[in-house]
């Protein structure tokens, strides 16, 4: 009987497994492992890239450009999704009203939080923002307040802050490298998205 016991759980566990190795976040988990990296420099500065699959440079990047990097890597190009967009619905975006442009820059207009936010509203679904970190999965989108007209932006990841909260961390570069840690909570949530590319549907 043990014997039978041990077999069903041993099956019922390489079911499990087989079953997380294949989820939807779990790729979304190895897309923020591939672009983790802690020396990424921190630069803002406006760059003229490519169009479509532009990016500046590998060892640059901004907030917004972890993110864009992870939906590049699962094959989605924000620059070109942000940017057609955009252009069909110009007035819906802030780009006159911050910056005072008069069109679309596939330069730029992806890689400013504001038209993120607006591209993840229009094009994604808004998502409760609670106290309560088992509503925050991987894959997810946050977006912070960090004061003085400051954003921020992350992704949700699979690993657990610790020791004992279990909140899961956050992919994120706030001027030390696209890194993972344990920030769900530290700033003023302004933001929780879910943007799935329709060939992820």
């Amino acid at each position: 009987m043990k014997r039978k016991i041990g077999f069903l759980l041993f099956i019922c566990l390489i079911i499990s497994n087989l079953f997380c190795q294949n989820s939807p976040r779990t790729d979304w988990y190895k897309a923020c492992m591939q672009v983790k990296n802690p020396n990424i420099i921190y630069d803002s500065s406006y760059v003229m890239i490519k169009y479509p699959m532009g990016d500046v440079l590998a060892d640059r990047g901004v907030c917004t450009d972890v993110i864009i990097r992870i939906y590049r890597v699962m094959g989605a190009d924000l620059q070109k999704l942000v940017h057609e967009d955009m252009k069909d619905n110009f007035i819906k975006y802030p780009s006159q009203k911050i910056w005072g442009l008069s069109a679309p820059d596939t330069n730029i207009d992806h890689r400013r939080l504001p038209n993120l936010m607006t591209f993840f509203k229009r094009n994604g679904e808004v998502l409760p923002i609670t106290d309560n970190p088992n509503d925050y999965k991987c894959g997810e989108i946050v977006v912070w307040d960090l004061g003085n007209g400051i954003l921020h932006i992350g992704m949700v990841t699979l690993d657990l802050s610790k020791p004992i909260d279990k909140r899961q961390a956050i992919i994120h570069n706030i001027g030390y490298g696209q890194v993972i840690e344990d920030c769900l909570f530290k700033w003023k949530i302004i933001g929780h998205y879910r943007y799935i590319p329709k060939w992820e549907e």
